[in-house]
């Protein structure tokens, strides 16, 4: 499945009381990164709503004036509903910072029931596609 990244530059708004990137700030950028993967394999945005938010965990602290990339993609594709990997690294050293999953259900949006998206995975590609798939069947069993 394809990587989707996005980026944000640390400023002082987003920092908590330890000078460091604050959690929900991060969890709303890992929600967002998350969300673009699922709209952009939907090809919609429309009825995609976030379900859950699952371990979500900090690795390294990230500081103002840092570049934090977002790289999200479908890890698990169900019939109306997906979960998305995200991890957040830090774009000039390259090491991770934040990882999680989020689980999305696509809904139509004139009745709000839930509708087949209509992805299939494909092969995972490598060895650490195929963990994040791992990991995320992992978390959906233990969340549902």
């Amino acid at each position: 499945m394809k990587e989707y990244e996005t980026h944000h530059l640390i400023k002082g708004e987003d920092l908590n009381h330890h000078g460091t990137l604050f959690a929900a700030r991060a969890a709303a950028w890992l929600v967002e990164a998350a969300f673009s993967a699922a709209a952009c394999e939907c090809g919609t945005a429309e009825g995609i709503v976030c379900r859950n938010l699952h371990d979500m965990e900090f690795t390294r602290p990230l500081e103002k004036g840092k570049v934090a990339v977002f790289k999200s993609r479908v890890a698990y594709a169900g019939k109306t509903s997906l979960t998305v990997s995200v991890e957040a690294v830090d774009a000039m050293t390259g090491l991770g910072a934040v990882t999680g999953f989020v689980t999305f259900v696509t809904l139509e949006e004139s009745s709000g029931r839930k509708r087949e998206h209509g992805i299939v995975l494909d092969e995972a590609g490598d060895e650490r596609e195929a963990g994040l798939r791992a990991k995320a069947l992992e978390v959906r069993r233990r969340n549902t």
